[in-house]
């Protein structure tokens, strides 16, 4: 069965352009290195929530979008094969200095999941 690895974080509305370049240019290495989707989304029906929420989760400032992101693998082993090349890929050292970075990744949290129903 496949794994996916997920991503929520904010971006400054401003920086989207970057991010956007960013996000290409990483999924694209992503891609290379075997994983099998890499999609990056926009909140578009995002509000407050009364306990938790998207925005609430990671600190949402005015000017800023939640993005929610996920990668496909075939299986845990191949992702954490795919996590070690990409890692050590040259193309992303751009991507690895915060002071670079088109968004606050102090803000953004993550993880690795088992798809429970996949239809």
């Amino acid at each position: 069965m496949s794994y996916v690895d997920g991503f929520v974080l904010p971006v400054p509305k401003k920086q989207l352009p970057a991010y956007r370049r960013m996000a290409r240019k990483a999924g694209r290495i992503w891609r290379e290195h075997g994983a099998v989707q890499y999609v990056e989304c926009l909140a578009d029906d995002v509000k407050p929530g009364k306990l938790t929420s998207f925005p609430q989760a990671v600190k949402l400032k005015p000017g800023e979008i939640v993005v929610f992101s996920w990668i496909v693998y075939k299986s845990r082993a191949q992702r954490d094969r795919i996590i070690n090349k990409v890692m050590t890929d040259p193309r992303l050292d751009e991507f690895m200095d915060p002071k670079k970075m088109p968004f606050d990744g102090r803000r953004m949290f993550w993880g690795g999941f088992k798809p429970m129903v996949s239809l």
